[in-house]
């Protein structure tokens, strides 16, 4: 690392330790020429796959835009905000640990839609719609009696939990 204060290509480093949320590495550095000490901050480069959208163009994957989709159809709900984080998190971690290169817009929908479901049933109809573009009542009802006959996430939680009270059978 060059230092910034003489030009030196010779430094050392002297701390390193985690930053952020532990995803990047801060790193104290002393010049070995003139021995001023700055700091340098490390962050893994992360590929986001391109989207590719419905009307065939091509376009860097915008987290913001999924991010502010999320927000609208989570307007007026009670889901603390932390919870909206792991969600988008989750969404970012499935895209890159996809390994493609480019991702359908839908995919990107259908991720958001699943993480949403999870979070709130309202703000998932809410999106749904707008995704789906429900033309009639009819469109929400269907939707509605969908997500009624899956079981939710605290349904699931329960069933689980009555599993393993019930242990191996003998």
């Amino acid at each position: 690392m060059r230092c910034p204060f003489c030009g030196a290509q010779d430094t050392k480093v002297v701390d390193s330790r985690l930053s952020g949320d532990g995803d990047q590495v801060r790193r104290r550095r002393e010049c070995l020429l003139c021995k001023d000490r700055f700091t340098t901050y490390e962050v893994a480069e992360l590929n986001l796959p391109r989207v590719i959208k419905r009307d065939g163009t091509r376009v860097p994957f915008d987290g913001r835009k999924v991010h502010s989709g999320m927000m609208r159809a989570l307007e007026k709900r009670k889901v603390p905000t932390e919870q909206v984080e792991a969600a988008l998190a989750r969404i970012n971690r499935r895209l890159i640990a996809s390994g493609e290169g480019e991702v359908s817009s839908r995919l990107i929908g259908e991720l958001v839609m699943e993480e949403l479901r999870h979070l709130d049933e309202v703000a998932y109809v809410r999106f749904a719609s707008v995704y789906r573009k429900f033309e009639d009542v009819r469109a929400f009802r269907e939707e509605i009696e969908r997500l009624e006959r899956q079981p939710g996430a605290e349904a699931k939680r329960r069933q689980l939990e009555l599993l393993s009270d019930v242990g191996p059978a003998s």
